[in-house]
């Protein structure tokens, strides 16, 4: 790897977006900084889901799902190692307004698109065979199903949909339902894996436990200076990429930069379920309206009887006064001091305990027998930063707003990689790199090794004191429609 040693590039923010251009950049020989000031990398606000056509989000367009699709059959490629090939069964609750019909011309619309991708590169083939990207169950092979037995490791797309049929309510939700390929990230794992691989590239800086408090231009550079074991240090970069999160809008302060933004607080909760140990589950999503106490319900599965829950209601997910936007006075959105606190501090044991037991009580509805649940962790939480003035935006890469400096805006994880091949034609454009990349290094990720790997991930879950089982993944193949 041969290093370009005439130009460095600062990056605010280890999160995905900044560990993703990272070690994108680091694989091109670019000497980078990396300024995070947790302890480890991709500690922000949590991810479960890998939004390959974004099936969860009936509001958006459909060219947002379109995009999704493409940015999600990107991320697979490039990181491997951290999904949890299991599908998702998309439901309608009875008291929904919606119809499962109505999903149906978008999902159409998906596989002719993926069909798409395919004819263009064969590789992109990681969402199973176009046409088992869905497949529809109706009430009667629902029932039949009822009545076979757990399938402990499931490989077909029937003895993944057996745990539902046993277990959800048929009165409580619309026919048919339907299981999509869209499968699990796992954060921990992404934590661990480009931990790994960023200590394999000699011109990547990491520097942790480290907070960025000024930036100032420099000329046509950047003078950044930093705070790390309580010692000052600064350092000259020919490009700054604000990769800060929620945090974006204090960056943009100390540059003074135009900015439009939101900053939403949510939570998931962690629950275990004893007595759901035996086989592996789908994902479960029912469709609701968002902020109502019908809002949609995730249901996401980990090992050892684990679930993580989703209610876009205001007691459970949402937070009323959660969704705040930047003023005329500053770029960064001011969540109130007790969201604040719950990001740089800790839980009240009364809010997790009452929030978890909402969650667990509103997917009951559906599963009954879930209502056995206990809380099993402290939540997964963080803020989101939303760009723009739409709480319902769900692609979104990166804006420019000022000279040789990029403004991260992912909603959705799966728009790094999009993001950073902006980032990439704008160091081409202002002349500091001699030609854009023209294809992704796939393959660079497969030099980690797994027996590394899941430890590393196990043990960040436990410092971070989440259940180690939230690190590891259940399926490690695709599943097949047999």
């Amino acid at each position: 790897m041969t290093q370009n040693k005439e130009m460095k590039v600062a990056i605010i923010g280890g999160g995905v977006a900044g560990s993703t251009t990272a070690l994108y950049l680091g694989q091109m020989g670019i000497a980078c900084t990396l300024f995070e000031q947790e302890k480890s990398l991709v500690t922000g606000p949590p991810f479960c889901h890998l939004h390959a056509g974004g099936n969860l989000y009936r509001e958006i367009s459909d060219a947002q799902c379109v995009t999704l699709l493409k940015q999600s059959i990107d991320f697979l490629r490039y990181y491997p190692f951290i999904v949890d090939y299991r599908p998702t069964v998309i439901a309608i609750p009875t008291e929904d307004k919606g119809e499962p019909a109505d999903l149906l011309p978008r999902l159409k619309l998906l596989v002719e698109e993926y069909k798409a991708h395919i004819a263009k590169d064969p590789a992109n083939e990681v969402l199973g065979k176009p046409n088992d990207y869905y497949r529809i169950y109706e009430r009667e092979a629902l029932e039949s199903l009822k009545e076979k037995q757990i399938v402990p490791q499931p490989e077909t797309f029937d003895e993944w949909m057996i745990p539902v049929a046993k277990q959800i309510d048929f009165e409580k939700v619309k026919f048919p339902l339907i299981l999509v390929q869209e499968y699990g990230l796992n954060l921990f794992r992404l934590a661990a894996g480009v931990s790994l691989a960023l200590e394999q590239i000699g011109c990547v800086d990491l520097k942790l436990e480290t907070k960025v408090t000024d930036v100032k231009h420099q000329g046509e550079q950047w003078h950044v200076t930093f705070e790390q074991n309580g010692q000052s240090g600064s350092g000259i970069f020919d490009y700054l990429v604000n990769a800060a999160g929620f945090r974006t809008g204090r960056i943009d302060d100390m540059v003074g930069v135009p900015c439009q933004s939101m900053v939403e607080f949510k939570a998931a909760y962690v629950s275990k379920w004893e007595s759901c140990c035996e086989g592996l589950w789908p994902e479960v999503i029912f469709h609701g309206e968002r902020g109502t106490p019908r809002g949609m319900g995730q249901f996401t599965p980990y090992p050892e009887g684990y679930f993580q829950l989703h209610g876009m209601t205001k007691e459970i997910t949402l937070y009323e006064d959660g969704l705040v936007a930047n003023t005329k006075i500053s770029c960064q959105p001011q969540l109130k001091p007790e969201f604040i606190e719950k990001i740089e501090s800790a839980w009240r044991t009364e809010e997790v305990e009452e929030r978890t037991r909402n969650a667990i009580k509103h997917l009951a509805k559906y599963i009954p027998h879930f209502c056995e649940a206990k809380v099993g962790s402290k939540p997964l939480f963080g803020a989101q930063q939303i760009p723009g003035s739409d709480p319902t935006l769900r692609v979104a890469e990166v804006s420019f707003p000022d000279r040789c400096y990029a403004r991260c805006e992912i909603v959705k994880v799966s728009s790094v990689l999009d993001m950073v091949d902006a980032i990439l034609r704008d160091l081409h454009k202002k002349g500091l790199l001699p030609a854009a990349q023209k294809q992704r290094n796939y393959a660079y990720m497969d030099t980690l090794d797994e027996a590394t790997l899941s430890p590393l991930a196990e043990k960040i879950a436990t410092q971070r004191a989440y259940p180690s089982a939230l690190a590891r993944r259940s399926v490690t193949r695709q599943v097949e429609n047999r």
